[in-house]
């Protein structure tokens, strides 16, 4: 079972701005990358248009998950995982990310701004009820 999740600075880096900017609203977007036997390796972070445009749930863009898939394949990667933000909650999966959490085999990271100036990234595997958190290490550097 993969436990670890890694990410560079630059990806936390993207995945932060953009949850900050996108604040009040829920932030949201796909990892795409390789596995490493038990290590998912994110080589890019896709950017997804939250179309709800609400503070408590997202749903993204279908037409940009599309080019984000295709994206991934044209690189030969695999989707590793998605990420969203919590604007006002702790990093950690609600009842409707809970719900919602569709595949067993994917990473989901939640990233909570809940108190300023101390973002926290976590990241789940989620199977029906089960929620385990999975590693995250930051590698130093870009993509």
């Amino acid at each position: 079972m993969i436990v670890i999740i890694k990410l560079t600075q630059r990806h936390c880096e993207q995945i932060l701005n953009y949850c900050q900017n996108e604040a009040p609203n829920e932030a949201c977007g796909l990892l795409g990358g390789i596995i490493d036997e038990d290590v998912k390796i994110v080589k890019k972070v896709y950017l997804l248009t939250n179309v709800d445009q609400c503070p408590e749930h997202f749903s993204m863009d279908p037409q940009e998950q599309f080019a984000a898939i295709k994206d991934m394949r044209t690189n030969g990667w695999f989707l590793l995982g998605n990420f969203h933000s919590h604007p006002k909650s702790p990093s950690r999966p609600s009842e409707e990310d809970k719900r919602l959490a569709f595949d067993p085999e994917v990473s989901y990271l939640i990233l909570s701004l809940m108190e300023e100036g101390y973002p926290i990234l976590k990241s789940f595997r989620i199977q029906k009820d089960t929620v385990s958190e999975e590693t995250i290490k930051i590698i130093a550097g870009g993509a």
